[in-house]
Parts: structure tokens; sequence; C-alpha cells
């Protein structure tokens, strides 16, 4: 059984969901941008509820929404919400994200995904050796990069943000498929585990105005355990150790 994962302010139990807590959902909920103060956020694929609780951590948005397929997964959102400091302003749907954005007819200010994914030879050992559920939250045939896009098109405020994050070398392929449904990139972060490796991951700002894109690097070690001042100042206010 998986340990409970205690933020500063907040407890993520985590036993019931394929997906455990990971670096990548906590960066991208410590990266996206909120200075535009969003009146309502929507995290779709919440898995833990991670994300949505890292955001209303940090913003005073009325409506946190949060979008899972998963019926364990879902069920331990729900709970993790609740028992949280914002449980007034979160709320998570049961739906797949195609029924979601078909249905629902609100928009939001701000929307988040982690979206699941495989990369290669990893992919296959963690089919033939994890249960079904992980193996699904990470197969992007539960939600192929089209389906996202388009739905966050739908979904998204005129002057509305969305915050990815996907493999780097999946970058090109997103904002392609992203610029179809007039969304552009704003702001990119390659992240890099260690100086001496490549990128394994872009963090990525749209919105559906065609400007000069800010691009930068985050490393986040030095050493083994070494972390770098600017990976701590993203996340220090979330990890007890940090």
């Amino acid at each position: 059984m998986s340990k409970p994962f205690q933020f500063k302010q907040f407890k993520i139990e985590q036993d019931r969901c394929a997906m455990k807590i990971g670096t990548d959902g906590v960066l991208l909920g410590a990266w996206t941008r909120i200075d535009q103060k969003p009146d309502s956020i929507l995290d779709i694929g919440t898995g833990t509820g991670v994300i949505a609780l890292m955001l209303a951590q940090r913003c005073s948005a009325d409506l946190v929404d949060a979008l899972e397929l998963d019926e364990d997964a879902y069920e331990q959102a729900v709970e993790n919400f609740e028992q949280s400091p914002w449980g007034d302003r979160l709320f998570c749907y049961h739906a797949h994200l195609y029924e979601f954005a078909t249905e629902i007819e609100d928009t939001y200010d701000l929307i988040v995904c982690n979206p699941p994914f495989f990369e290669g030879s990893v992919a296959l050992q963690e089919e033939q050796t994890n249960s079904k559920a992980r193996v699904n939250a990470r197969f992007e045939e539960s939600m192929p990069f089209d389906l996202l896009v388009a739905s966050v098109n739908q979904l998204l405020n005129p002057e509305g943000i969305f915050s990815v994050i996907i493999p780097r070398m999946r970058e090109e392929e997103f904002i392609k498929i992203a610029a179809q449904a007039n969304l552009y990139p704003s702001h990119i972060t390659h992240v890099k585990g260690n100086p001496e490796v490549v990128s394994k991951r872009s963090i990525i700002e749209f919105s559906r105005k065609q400007n000069s894109i800010n691009k930068d690097e985050l490393i986040i070690e030095t050493t083994r355990h070494q972390y770098t001042q600017e990976y701590i100042d993203l996340v220090e206010d979330f990890y007890i150790k940090m």
C-alpha cells in the first residue's frame, strides 16, 4: 500500500491511484502562471488531485474543477479534496474528456494537464509488469493529444491560459496540433534532471495570442539530492523537506 504524501499544507492519499505523486505533476502545479488571477480552473486527468490542490493553495480562484476517468482515482481525488483546506472550492467530475467537453457549458480562465504518455521501451516494461490501471493512466490512447487540444479549445475562455507538461521529444508535434486550434505557446521551459543530461520534459503555456515565446531551462539537481536554487524556489511552498 502506498503511503500518503504529506505536503506543507495538504496531504495526498494515493493508495488507490495508478499514478502516484511524481515530479511532473508537482512541477506543473508550481510552474503554472497565476498572476492573471484566474477565477475558474480546470485540471484535466487529475489523478490524485495534486495539481488542482496546488493551484487552490496558490490562488483564490472561486472554482477549481478537476476531471478524472478512472473510478478509483476519481474517488481518491474527491477524498483528497474534501480533507484539504480548500474543499469548498474544489470539485471533481467523473467523466471522459470528450463527454465533458461536449456537454459542459462552462469555460475556464486556466486549464492545466499532465497528460498520459508512453516512452519507448519503458512503456513495454510497464505494460508487462504493472497493473492495467497504471498502464491506462500512462497510455495516451485514453487522452490523445488531438482530443486534449480540441477539448481545451472548447473549454478555454478567449483570454484564458492552458499549461501542459509533455515529453521534450513530443514538443514540436504538440505545438503543431495546438496551432490548428488557434492555441499558441507563450512560455516554454525545458526540464533537465541534472546539467549532464538532455532535457526530458517541456512545460508549455499556451494562449490564443501569437506573441514572442519566452524560452528557458530548469535544472532540478546539480548532483544527487543537491537541488538547484531555481528548483527550490519553485517548489519550496509545497515540499516539507525543501
